[in-house]
């Protein structure tokens, strides 16, 4: 195997610098205990708390060195290190006795075990703390662990059935997709492994029989599998690791001799689970999704962004809902970008993202991986045409999935006839018949709601037409109606229905509006050209731009509007104002297919004047307020959860 371009771009610590007195910013309440069990190589152990007090994390935390008979000048120096609680053995006790020890004293609810041969990068303990968070059944997470110069050293262990151990990701470049997504493992290495002290202490902590050390790790995850939690590796967390430094590399001599006669130890005390792990001989990419379903593939045009639009926001939630029941997914965006942070993101749902410039595109992954495909899902007819003949040829045992999003003819149908332009008209039908023959190549197509699932069932009944529809939290309505006084329009420039409404919230909907409620201001949100802006701007509208969370903002709205004069689908920006308990006015075509009763969950206008009244109304009267604010709430709950949507991919993919 080619070995990687070596990457120094890591800081990390000199071993020669000349020691002087430092501080840890360290708490008497903390909430993570770092215990480092040392035994000597002082200049180690410094450069790693030196790293600790440069890459301070967010959380409260303590740092506990249990020192473990060093023959060096360890505990004079360490003791010069503000902040840090240092323990002493009185005899040699070795890695598990060592660090037994440091749990005993720790006083955090999170113990994290850290060699002294490691360094520390940004958000190496926010990141595991972050997969507990995530993970309600984390019983470990443990860090991703590179080498000095850059290269990937662990991301995560594999166990076959003999109790051989490897460990996977070695030498590889850190970056690369396959080691970039948080995943369950069989297990992590102890150089860097959380866990909450409670549960540590309920298993007996690292069990003696493995003294001094190695396998002690492994036995500890297969004990957390034994309480029905997991073990994950979580690739946000990036610690440099100095292999052999602590214990060498010979497995003849020294501490690693252990590694060998402890196998057999392990074998012996785990037989049973062993039985259920991949037999000798496995290759390791089915051993890496050995405890996945299968693997399916979503290609879409680019990487959802959640703030960016309604369909990011429901990708979302469907990559994660795979993952949730238990599928090895990928994501591949059409125009091959993504970036750091939504890599990142994905990576936090257990999604891995193939993207440049480790994958060029499609055709070129899918003839390396296509024969390990349970199902591909091809999302927007723009992706589909160019992709589902393609998916039939090179992953012919994979069920091809077609994510209209929405019905891309009825849209432009719509827009046609409101501009009564006879082009748009023509495009409208060559795009219906394109559509309509994607729809008959492929095993299923998810339509988002029930008015497109009809018209499809009647233009083909052959084809087999689910339901899956917007996918929202609840938030729920934090702040009552007192107060409440401005409008939202959630959406931005890059969707044409979206266009058409903001110039027409512009022009004639604000004027309508001030005439009854002087006051008023309606508050865009979401992506919109500096040319646009410039020329819409007026009193009584405020382009906010895409923001982070649309809370502070719909936590204080009267009202969101929705005055969509053509497209198709069900309206994210409606689900996602009921969401808050925000009541919407919307006119027809925006509440199509939604299943809300005019009046009762939703007001309905269909022209400036009808919004104007509409909003007098709830201005004036808190009992209609409220009874939108729960109905709306109510209708996201039964029909655009994620029990729906769950539901929906166990039908299809079981």
């Amino acid at each position: 195997m080619r070995r990687p371009t070596l990457d120094d771009s890591l800081h990390v610590e000199s071993l020669d610098l000349p020691f002087t007195p430092f501080t840890l910013p360290t708490s008497e309440q903390p909430l993570v205990s770092v215990i480092i069990p040392v035994h000597g190589k002082v200049a180690y152990t410094l450069a790693c708390l030196r790293s600790i007090a440069r890459n301070a994390p967010t959380a409260s935390f303590e740092v506990i060195v249990v020192d473990d008979a060093s023959p060096d000048n360890s505990v004079e120096r360490l003791s010069q290190v503000q902040g840090l609680r240092i323990l002493r053995n009185d005899r040699n006790l070795g890695f598990i006795g060592t660090s037994n020890t440091g749990a005993t004293a720790a006083r955090g609810d999170f113990l994290l075990f850290l060699n002294n041969d490691t360094q520390v990068t940004p958000n190496w303990l926010d990141g595991l703390l972050a997969c507990f968070n995530d993970r309600k059944d984390c019983g470990i997470a443990g860090s991703r662990l590179v080498y000095p110069d850059g290269r990937l050293q662990e991301a995560g262990g594999l166990v076959f059935a003999d109790g051989n151990c490897w460990t996977s990701g070695r030498f590889e470049q850190r970056d690369t997709p396959a080691w970039r997504y948080r995943r369950e493992v069989d297990y992590v290495s102890g150089a860097s492994l959380m866990i909450r002290r409670d549960v540590f202490r309920s298993v007996g902590g690292f069990d003696q029989r493995y003294a001094p050390a190695y396998y002690e790790d492994t036995d500890l995850a297969f004990a957390m599998r034994q309480l029905g939690l997991k073990v994950y590796y979580e690739p946000s967390s990036t610690v440099i690791h100095c292999e052999g430094i602590s214990a060498g590399t010979d497995l003849h001599s020294g501490m690693k001799r252990h590694q060998v006669t402890n196998q057999a130890v392990f074998s012996a005390k785990w037989e049973s689970a062993l039985r259920s792990q991949p037999p000798e001989g496995t290759s390791l990419l089915r051993a890496l999704r050995w405890r996945r379903r299968g693997r399916i593939l979503v290609v879409d045009s680019m990487t959802p962004e959640p703030t960016r639009d309604s369909g990011s926001l429901r990708l979302t939630a469907i990559l994660r809902l795979l993952d949730e029941q238990g599928w090895s997914v990928s994501f591949l965006p059409d125009d091959g970008r993504a970036t750091d942070d939504e890599i990142r993101a994905l990576g936090e749902l257990g999604v891995e993202v193939l993207c440049r410039p480790w994958v060029s595109d499609l055709p070129h992954w899918l003839r390396a991986h296509g024969h390990e495909l349970h199902a591909v899902i091809l999302c927007r007819h723009t992706v589909a045409g160019q992709y589902a003949s393609l998916v039939r040829k090179l992953s012919p045992r994979a069920r091809l999935l077609f994510d209209t999003v929405d019905l891309h003819f009825l849209r432009e149908q719509r827009a046609a006839e409101l501009s009564g332009s006879a082009s748009m008209a023509r495009q409208a039908q060559a795009s219906r018949k394109s559509e309509l023959a994607l729809i008959e190549q492929c095993d299923v197509t998810f339509v988002v709601s029930p008015h497109e699932q009809a018209l499809l069932a009647s233009e083909l009944p052959q084809a087999k037409i689910e339901l899956l529809s917007n996918i929202h939290d609840v938030f729920g309505c934090r702040y009552p109606y007192s107060g409440r006084r401005d409008l939202v329009f959630i959406g931005g420039y890059g969707h044409p229905p979206n266009v058409d409404a903001i110039r027409w919230i512009a022009t004639d909907i604000v004027p309508a509006l001030r005439a009854r409620l002087p006051e008023v201001v309606v508050n865009v949100v979401g992506d919109i050209p500096d040319a646009a802006r410039k020329e819409l701007s007026g009193p009584g509208l405020v382009f906010c731009g895409r923001v982070p969370d649309l809370a502070p903002i719909m936590e204080h709205a009267l009202a969101s509007l929705a005055p969509l004069r053509f497209g198709a689908g069900v309206k994210g920006k409606i689900n996602m104002a009921m969401s808050y308990g925000v009541p919407v006015i919307a006119t027809d075509t925006a509440v199509e297919g939604m299943q809300l009763r005019p009046g009762t969950d939703v007001l309905v206008a269909e022209d400036p004047d009808g919004f104007a009244a509409a909003a007098a109304r709830l201005a004036s009267h808190e009992g209609l307020w409220m009874t939108l604010s729960r109905n709306g709430l109510r209708n996201v709950d039964e029909h655009f959860s994620s029990r729906a949507a769950a539901a929906t991919l166990r039908r299809v993919l079981d």
